[in-house]
């Protein structure tokens, strides 16, 4: 197992204070080897089990959106894992895009698409009240609804006043769009913003994706997206998320790949992507970079991993707890990656 330190000193230029973070990298490791019992593997979502313990789903078969391909799972610690099976499989179409969600309730819910094409995506999900031990039946989210309801990719967000928002997209004939799907009775039903506004003189290509959200205080909520235009999107919310302004291109690159981040506290976030400006561009190195000012402005920025030729190192999934960061990614399409870092805040 890799560990090593990264020492990470930021100055505000606010009089003499001083804002400074430490970054330890705890583990760096495989959650499963050469021995996989499937081809590929992509797409991977981690959250917490409590007590030291994860969780990681990802897709996996012969390749993407073979009709073999199905959600399959993890559990352990740094250093030692489940060895990796199958967790649903609801029919002979092909699965994608798992997501986990640590409810409010302990509950733990799975939710992921199936579908031949992105354009028919269903939405399913499922729940475990025993730390993944058993499942509940998987059922659709949103019945006959196609298309991409329910979170796309990212982790859904609790606000403040218990809202549950699912970061969400469509993808229709090469024209993306993303909204945002609200609950407001714990996930039994769903209702879902009007699509962004782009000016696609700007935004070019396809469009935005695969939103990652933060709430900065009460009724603020904001988003970073994948684009098709060489640089991360962003759009922000003053009324809880039902209306939402204009994307607007950020200075970070993006290579039309997945992105995820997690607020750390206050005005802190910790954001993991590809900072390539080059749409559909390599798939490396994987960055993380930290925002002291809700994302304005992102000084520290430190390569996870680099790569060289046909290397892909990619969409990542990151969640904050108990003073750390944990992320996975996919790596090569052969394996999943997962790094734990402590986050220290030093005093000036």
């Amino acid at each position: 197992m890799k560990q090593f330190l990264l020492v990470l000193l930021f100055s505000l230029c606010f009089g003499t204070f001083a804002q400074n973070i430490k970054l330890q990298v705890q583990s760096d490791e495989f959650i499963f080897g050469d021995d996989r019992p499937f081809a590929q593997c992509h797409a991977s979502s981690i959250e917490s089990l409590g007590e030291g313990e994860y969780m990681v789903v990802w897709f996996a078969g012969t390749r993407e959106k073979d009709d073999d391909v199905g959600i399959w799972f993890s559990k352990g610690s740094p250093g030692s894992w489940s060895p990796p099976k199958m967790l649903v499989k609801v029919r002979e179409d092909a699965h994608w895009n798992p997501v986990l969600f640590n409810a409010p309730d302990g509950k733990l819910h799975l939710y992921f698409k199936v579908g031949k094409e992105i354009d028919d995506w269903e939405t399913w999900v499922m729940y475990s009240e025993d730390r993944g031990h058993t499942w509940s039946q998987a059922k659709e989210l949103v019945e006959g609804d196609k298309g991409g309801r329910g979170p796309v990719r990212n982790h859904i967000l609790v606000l403040s006043d218990g809202t549950w928002l699912a970061p969400a997209s469509i993808e229709k004939n090469r024209v993306w769009n993303a909204f945002v799907d609200r609950s407001e009775d714990g996930g039994n039903t769903w209702l879902n913003t009007e699509t962004l506004i782009l000016d696609r003189k700007i935004i070019t290509g396809e469009g935005v994706i695969q939103p990652a959200l933060w709430e900065s205080k009460p009724g603020n909520i904001h988003m970073l997206l994948r684009t098709s235009a060489g640089r991360i999107g962003r759009s922000d919310s003053k009324d809880n998320a039902f209306t939402w302004s204009p994307v607007e291109l950020t200075d970070l690159p993006n290579n039309n790949s997945g992105i995820d981040l997690v607020k750390i506290q206050n005005e802190t976030i910790a954001l993991v992507y590809n900072p390539v400006a080059e749409n559909w561009g390599k798939r490396y190195p994987m960055q993380l970079a930290i925002s002291f000012d809700n994302g304005n402005s992102w000084p520290i920025k430190e390569v996870i991993e680099s790569g060289e030729g046909n290397n892909e190192f990619s969409y990542p999934s990151i969640i904050y707890e108990n003073g750390h960061l944990i992320f996975c990614y996919t790596w090569n399409r052969e394996r999943i990656k997962f790094v734990k870092m402590k986050v220290d805040e030093i005093e000036p």
